[in-house]
């Protein structure tokens, strides 16, 4: 009998382990999990497989029901990997899709790459990669979460090579933004929409490593949960990449692992509930962290009024400045365009003054739309600041914290100027992109100006030279390398960062190209020649000549003695001087034999 009870206590006991441990909700999680590193035409990545084992590893330890993982698959496996996985998501809660590898955006779509990808032309990414919208469908029969993560926002290893069929065809850097159309998606970038990833120098990426400490924790909602990725990978990779959010889910806590359920306490006191304002506090921190119009608008249909409405209201106005500005940049190049299409087409006159009308008009209100949206940043920015004082004060106010609405007067601020030190954190980016030579002096002279033009030359932007605005800094902070060409004075020549003297090999000179040339050697000047060719004219003009038929007779010499023409003449009777008054009439023939000779012709 004591044996059966010792038996029964056991069981109690491991069925409590089992009630605390076991999950509140029986949910079926599947993943997908991709990572191609072997790549066969282009230089292969050497962290993709880690990432991609490592995020297996870190999903099977958190309980999912199903982890396929796959390495270097080719398109045709990649398209059949991505079929039997949507068999699988078909009764699922939850489908995490996870990929590592190269990744491409052509005119605003994405395409992630396989393995044996050649991408000659721009239109072989449409046979031979696979779009995200193939990835969406395949996750789209997962009833409460579809979760996509892409640690692709690589450079473009094909673009040097591949071909443009159609000119006005955009190959973007990095990926494109998005916005899924179904509920109920969360699409992750390992960095924003526009910008590049770093591989990492380690065995994973900085976004993996940062997905496997946070991804899933239990309990922890998969918002906040990419909030704490994108603090970690900005900290390790010092600001120069932001990994990004694009979608919406409800207002109740999605997390991938769920917070274990605890057993029930008889004596323990109930939790007193959350005020209205903590949670207002609460869903306003995620739909920022989110930072669309999709996560604020549905936080503004759940608390229309008060201070963190006014606060999400603010950042509608940030996003719907950064669309006007993105709206009236593309406007202002396609109006540039025309006009210079025109020029060179030498279209009428009228055309092209209508044409530069609306190119410069296009700029002006491109620049307006940028002060607008410094406005709208600095605004938001403020607002930020005094919401984070207020909480802090009411935070050391006890027992009861003041409302933060009566805090702060939202509709009272102003904009907040420009940060001390932003003037020369641009100043300082742009040293190391290599377009400013000064020192970072916090003042925005000329110089700074010049260096901010030459930036937008070589990184392809339009940033307003004028001002060191924060969206400024944020632009170069996202250049991981050097943007300007490294120029050196006559004489220098650049090798990586550094100018050098440029130093050449004995019987050359540095020549005005700052090349090298071997020096020529001097000809010597030969007089004889010129001596010879004298002595040659001066026989040619004394030389006498023959009256034809009589050898050594015939001469004809001037002769200033002799008649008014200063000649001789020579027949059959012998030579005499012409008569004053009188010519030779030289003849063909000898005059010995009668046929011929010279004759003397008087008037």
């Amino acid at each position: 009998m004591s044996g059966s009870l010792k038996l029964l206590r056991w069981a109690a006991a491991a069925a409590a382990v089992l009630f605390v441990s076991e999950p509140a909700l029986a949910e079926k999680r599947v993943a997908l999990v991709l990572g191609n590193s072997n790549y066969q035409n282009v230089a292969p990545l050497a962290n993709p497989v880690n990432d991609s084992a490592r995020i297996a590893a870190t999903l099977k330890d958190a309980g999912f029901d199903v982890v396929d993982s796959r390495r270097d698959l080719a398109a045709g496996e990649t398209r059949r990997a991505l079929r039997d996985f949507a068999d699988r998501a078909r009764d699922a809660d939850i489908a995490v899709v996870y990929y590592a590898g190269h990744g491409i955006e052509v005119d605003g779509a994405n395409y992630l790459i396989p393995v044996d990808a050649r991408l000659e032309r721009d239109t072989d990414v449409y046979d031979e990669a696979f779009s995200l919208d193939r990835i969406l469908i395949a996750i789209e029969p997962a009833k409460k979460l579809r979760l996509v993560i892409l640690d692709a926002c690589r450079d473009n290893p094909f673009a040097r090579s591949m071909k443009r069929t159609v000119a006005s065809r955009a190959i973007g850097q990095g990926l494109a933004k998005v916005e899924p159309t179904s509920p109920n998606v969360l699409i992750a970038y390992s960095a924003k929409a526009g910008s590049t990833a770093a591989d990492g120098d380690g065995q994973n990426s900085p976004f993996t490593s940062a997905l496997s400490h946070h991804l899933t924790k239990p309990g922890l909602d998969v918002r906040r949960a990419f909030g704490f990725v994108r603090d970690e990978v900005l900290k390790t990779t010092n600001n120069r990449q932001e990994p990004f959010v694009y979608g919406s889910l409800g207002g109740e806590d999605v997390p991938l692992v769920p917070a274990p359920r605890q057993a029930p306490v008889a004596a323990a006191p109930a939790a007193p509930a959350m005020s209205a304002q903590a949670e207002a506090r609460r869903d306003y921190e995620l739909a920022l962290q989110i930072g669309n119009k999709s996560a604020l608008n549905a936080f503004l249909a759940q608390y229309p009024d008060g201070f963190y409405a006014s606060l999400a209201k603010l950042q509608l106005d940030k996003i719907a400045a950064e669309d006007a500005r993105v709206a009236a940049t593309e406007k202002a190049r396609l109006a540039e365009q025309e006009r210079v299409r025109l020029v060179a087409e030498g279209a009428q006159r009228s055309q092209q003054a209508k044409a530069e009308a609306e190119a410069m008009a296009a700029e002006q209100a491109r620049v307006a739309a940028e002060k607008a949206k410094q406005v709208a940043q600095e605004q938001a920015a403020a607002a930020e600041q005094k919401r984070v004082a207020a909480e802090s004060a009411a935070a050391d106010r006890a027992p009861t914290p003041a409302p933060a609405d009566k805090a702060v007067n939202v509709a009272a601020l102003t904009p907040a100027p420009a940060q001390p030190d932003v003037t020369k954190s641009v100043q300082s980016e742009l040293r190391r992109v290599g377009c400013l030579s000064g020192n970072a002096d916090g003042n925005w002279n000329n110089a700074s100006q010049r260096s901010l033009t030459q930036f937008n030359r070589y990184a392809g932007t339009r940033l307003d030279t004028r001002v060191a605005s924060v969206d400024t800094l944020d632009t170069i902070k996202l250049k991981s390398s050097r943007v300007c060409p490294l120029v050196c004075e006559h004489g220098f020549k650049a090798e990586g960062d550094r100018c050098t003297r440029i130093v050449c090999a004995e019987g050359s000179y540095l020549n005005d190209d700052n090349e090298c040339e071997k020096r020529r050697a001097k000809k010597p000047v030969v007089k004889r020649d010129a001596d010879d060719r004298r002595e040659r004219a001066r026989q040619v003009r004394e030389r006498p000549q023959s009256i034809a038929g009589i050898p050594g007779a015939g001469v004809v010499k001037p002769r200033a003695s002799a008649g008014g023409s200063g000649q001789i003449v020579c027949d059959a009777g012998g030579c005499r001087p012409v008569s004053r008054g009188c010519r030779v009439d030289y003849q063909g023939g000898s005059p010995r034999d009668g046929t011929g000779g010279n004759v003397e012709v008087c008037n």
